[in-house]
């Protein structure tokens, strides 16, 4: 493991002498390149085996034991992290929106959420949680999508599904074993009239979410890099996975 360099964010805040507000408190994007922010610690207190960034645009995997938490941290704040699940013994039993929701009777991704298989059973819990709800119903972009929504110019830019069969084919993993996924830190309100949306997120810099591993469970996740939509303010920024042993049992509060 790479050795982790931090970067202290000082807060302060204050008037100029005319009247102009001033803080130190980030705005939008705030990180060096190679060097994860501060505030960035596991959410479950616990040893830390991995520490890892994913780069904008890039993607990331690896196999989370059972009972292992992986934190996932929002560096730059409004980044979405478009993530899959498997068994990772058995990766024809992944994850399943249907069943995760029908569980729950909700159609958002809340602290308490078991993040289910298509066997039914479960693969990862929601432990932790700073925004008030993660998005499981809002897809993954991809080259084609981005060129039908948005014109043949940006028929160029990869898009989510092609990172996730990059980092896939790293566990012998392939088209057949895209299925619907989970959208981390990204904001899809489900409108009255049943329509969804992608608006301007509700994260910010810093902003975790944690997820205890039922079983051992391989995560892929797309460090998205949409820049024709709000899901990422425009403005692709890194993730940091955050491995950790918890110090003791770790009960969600649902």
């Amino acid at each position: 493991m790479r050795p982790v360099t931090t970067i202290p964010v000082p807060v302060t805040t204050y008037l100029t002498p005319d009247g102009q507000l001033v803080s130190s408190v980030p705005v939008g994007a705030s990180y060096a390149d190679g060097s994860p922010l501060e505030w960035g610690d596991p959410l479950v207190p616990g040893a830390v085996v991995l520490d890892e960034q994913v780069a904008p645009r890039a993607s990331w995997s690896g196999v989370v034991r059972a009972g292992q938490v992986l934190t996932i941290v929002d560096v730059g704040g409004n980044q979405s992290g478009d993530c899959l699940l498997y068994n990772a013994h058995h990766t024809d039993e992944r994850y399943s929106a249907p069943d995760t929701l029908a569980w729950q009777d909700n159609a958002y991704i809340r602290t308490g959420t078991v993040l289910r298989s298509n066997l039914g059973r479960a693969l990862m819990t929601v432990v932790g949680n700073e925004i008030d709800r993660q998005d499981t119903i809002g897809g993954a972009c991809s080259r084609e999508s981005n060129t039908l929504r948005y014109g043949h110019h940006v028929m160029y830019h990869h898009g989510c599904r092609e990172n996730f069969l990059t980092e896939g084919a790293k566990h012998g993993l392939g088209m057949r074993d895209i299925v619907s996924n989970i959208n981390w830190f990204m904001n899809v309100p489900v409108e009255e009239d049943g329509a969804l949306g992608i608006v301007d997120g509700m994260s910010a810099p810093g902003k975790r979410v944690a997820l205890r591993a039922e079983i051992d469970t391989l995560v892929l996740i797309s460090n998205c890099p949409q820049m024709n939509n709000p899901c990422n303010d425009f403005n692709p920024t890194p993730l940091r996975m955050i491995v950790s042993e918890p110090d003791v049992d770790y009960e969600a509060d649902a």
